[in-house]
């Protein structure tokens, strides 16, 4: 008998899609925002299949994640947003606080939540970055996809 493989594929046609996007460091948020969306497009998943919420900050990212992750028609929560540090210790505190409740919403939810928040040492950094924001729709794709193979399995 054979393996039964499971073969990540970029085929967003009928997955349905959040994106949570702080509005915080908005100048860099929105361009990321509007790459995901485009790459998502591309992708083929439907623009009824996607749901767009704004958040304050990055700070709010997680809850939202995991109220979007609990819908039936979300097969994947991208969160976005860009926490540059300051001369406090504010930023440690918000990256942590992100980057935790993001891997929480998703090991909770069971589904994909993808950490599409930028944590660099200043704006020019974050800047060379944004046009990564296409990865993590790729990423949202492949891993509900793969999912949704691993649940069909027989």
């Amino acid at each position: 008998m054979a393996p039964r493989i499971i073969d990540p594929k970029l085929d967003g046609t009928g997955l349905g899609i959040a994106v949570v996007a702080a509005r915080f460091n908005s100048y860099m948020a929105d361009q990321m925002l509007e790459i995901t969306l485009e790459r998502l497009s591309a992708l083929g998943v439907a623009d009824e299949n996607v749901i767009v919420v704004r958040t304050a900050g990055s700070f709010e990212l997680p809850l939202t994640a995991r109220r979007l992750a609990e819908r039936g028609d979300v097969d994947a929560v991208i969160c976005i947003g860009v926490v540059i540090r300051g001369d406090t210790d504010h930023y440690e505190h918000i990256a942590r606080a992100a980057a935790d409740g993001i891997a929480r919403a998703g090991d909770d939810s069971g589904k994909p939540v993808i950490f599409g928040v930028l944590t660099t040492d200043n704006t020019d950094q974050a800047v060379t970055r944004i046009p990564q924001a296409s990865d993590y729709a790729d990423t949202a794709v492949e891993m509900a996809g793969t999912l949704r193979q691993i649940h069909d399995l027989r």
